[in-house]
């Protein structure tokens, strides 16, 4: 069944055709003004000239030749031309309790299905996971669930960033502590005894000695490089061991932010690849020497862009830069290993898109990827889409760190936020009766949902201040909220059930009954808007207001006191709610506990 603006729009555009005038004008949205009614079209304006009409006699035709009566009656006509509907009750009463019955709570599926994978995480071996990997977990895990439930098949990826520089910079630490890699057993015994707390300190105290200026530690590091991708024995037994131990450790944290992965893959699983794929780019004559390295010019013809020189004057160069594909060392690079990645994913899932959700800041690097991957003919151009995102800000409006200025780790975050959501369930009283692990479980749901909708509640490409006592609340527009009202209406079923009060079809008298029709209405627009942008913002902005409009009908409408056939609709009202809020939540990627 079509949402209520489908429904408006197809009969609208009837009415278009029927009169001649173009119906690709004839869109019925939600109105901005409820006031005049509860949608609205503004096509009148757009075909008036065509049609060689006011819009005000545009609109005044439309209005006569209404015929769908059972949606709307004949729509009123406000300022130059807009058309105003208001729902009739049976047309409101028909689609709430089609959303009732329904198994995806008024939700379709995509018309033509794609195979999606989604590129998200991201975490590097050798490093805790940081606040800073949080904004790609939890957007590009919301928008695999979106992508999932609209029909697509969707593959979540990890695409864990296990190669490359940093690898050979941590192989090189290792060979100054133990002072080489002769004695096999003194190896064999450091690489059992790693921890990923030890190469926390590691790489860090390196990439600074680099960062510095320390040329023969950079160059050792670049040669560890070379040998771990040309396939050294040695440096793949330490590197299989460092992976191991940060991949156990990226694994929890994922688990405990509700985040996970159809592929648990890494860079290091599109290297067999790039032998092969630099040899293709050569043959097919893409690739030019540049200093000892080679690249892969991406720009266009006459694309340019302006630099300064460090003299201070300003020259016009090629934009984007080339893609650097082998270093002069002759080790693939960052982009390189992307690139093969795109072949691998090609070869593998077959996707039809490949979504990258990662901050904005590497805009330009996926623009060479992409234009790269579509020159070589790997992937077409379409095929290939950044997800970008803000930062994740602190009080000062700088990215997120302690007030020591360190970056957060993210086990440390939701600790945090684990200790302000006890908190704040006994300053509500709530938790008083539970088990002590029921106690820590609805802590933890209600710590990752103040995490997941302080993020998602902002349209991705902003960034935002993070404020743990802000968005803890059980008031105003949170996560914690939402799980409550949840949890409030999971109870006025429970108690309804033990009173073997059952729910009935639904009919609408009361105002607030309306609204709360037309909100449950509402999410599929919002799903296909979350689904159209890749961006969740459009549900969690649902979820607060089905939770909003629900406690006002809970308000205005008594569910349990109420009789007969009132009290059957008004249950399956709440029920209807219950379903499309908790499923909504879920898309988001919040749980919602059986009580609070």
């Amino acid at each position: 069944m079509k949402d209520l603006a489908s429904a408006f729009t197809a009969a609208n555009a009837a009415v278009f055709a029927k009169l001649g005038l173009d119906s690709k004008h004839a869109d019925v949205r939600r109105s901005d003004r409820p006031d005049l009614g509860e949608f609205q079209a503004n096509g009148a304006l757009a075909v008036a000239k065509a049609a060689g009409k006011k819009p005000q006699e545009v609109a005044q035709a439309v209005a006569a030749d209404w015929s769908a009566t059972e949606l709307s009656p004949a729509p009123t006509i406000a300022g130059p031309g807009f058309l105003n509907f208001k729902v009739t009750a049976d047309a409101l009463a028909k689609r709430a309790q089609f959303v009732a019955n329904d198994d995806r709570a008024g939700a379709n599926l995509v018309e033509h299905k794609r195979r999606v994978v989604v590129d998200y995480g991201g975490p590097n071996v050798a490093k805790g996971m940081h606040v800073g990997h949080l904004r790609a977990s939890i957007i590009g895990e919301s928008v695999k669930r979106i992508y999932r439930f609209r029909g697509d098949e969707v593959w979540g990826d990890a695409h864990f960033g296990d190669w490359g520089f940093q690898m050979g910079l941590v192989i090189t630490a290792l060979e100054d502590e133990l002072g080489g890699f002769d004695d096999q057993a003194k190896l064999d015994a450091r690489l059992k005894a790693l921890t990923l707390e030890q190469l926390e300190a590691i790489y860090p105290a390196y990439a600074k000695r680099v960062k510095e200026g320390d040329i023969g530690v950079r160059d050792r590091a670049r040669k560890a490089t070379a040998a771990l991708q040309g396939g050294s024995e040695l440096h793949r037994t330490i590197w299989k061991a460092m992976h191991d131990v940060s991949m156990a450790a990226q694994k929890r944290d994922f688990a405990s932010l509700g985040v996970d992965f159809d592929l648990w893959l890494g860079e290091s699983d599109a290297d067999p690849l790039i032998p092969e794929m630099v040899e293709d780019l050569d043959k097919k004559s893409l690739l030019e020497d540049d200093q000892g390295a080679r690249i892969l010019r991406v720009a266009n013809p006459g694309e340019t862009k302006k630099k300064k020189r460090d003299d201070g004057t300003v020259v016009e160069v090629e934009s984007p830069d080339p893609l650097l594909v082998v270093s002069s060392e002759g080790s693939a690079m960052y982009g390189t290993t992307d690139l093969a990645t795109i072949v691998q994913r090609m070869r593998d899932q077959k996707p039809d898109l490949i979504l990258y959700c990662v901050d904005q800041r590497q805009a330009d690097h996926f623009e060479q990827v992409y234009r790269a991957a579509a020159k070589a003919g790997y992937a077409q151009r379409d095929q290939l889409e950044h997800i970008g995102f803000g930062t994740m800000n602190g009080p000062d409006g700088t990215p997120f760190k302690t007030r020591a200025g360190g970056v957060l780790k993210l086990q440390d975050l939701i600790g945090q936020a684990e200790e302000k959501a006890r908190a704040r369930l006994k300053e509500n009283e709530i938790g008083a009766d539970f088990s002590a692990d029921e106690f820590e479980d609805v802590a933890h749901k209600v710590a990752i949902a103040a995490i997941k909708f302080a993020d998602l509640s902002n349209f991705r490409g902003t960034s935002y201040i993070f404020d743990l006592d802000r968005f803890m609340s059980f008031e105003g527009k949170t996560g914690p909220y939402l799980l409550y009202q949840a949890v409030r209406i999971k109870s006025i079923l429970r108690k309804a059930e033990e009173a073997q009060m059952r729910a009935g079809a639904i009919a609408i008298e009361h105002d607030a009954e309306r609204s709360l029709a037309l909100a449950l209405d509402a999410f599929d627009g919002a799903l296909r808007a979350a689904y159209d942008k890749k961006a969740p913002h459009f549900l969690a902005e649902h979820a607060y207001n089905l939770a909003q409009t629900f406690s006002g009908f809970y308000s205005h409408c008594p569910i349990l006191p109420s009789e007969g056939d009132v009290r059957a609709s008004r249950l399956a009202l709440a029920a209807a709610t219950l379903k499309q809020l908790t499923l909504t939540l879920d898309l988001l990627g919040m749980d919602v506990p059986e009580r609070m």
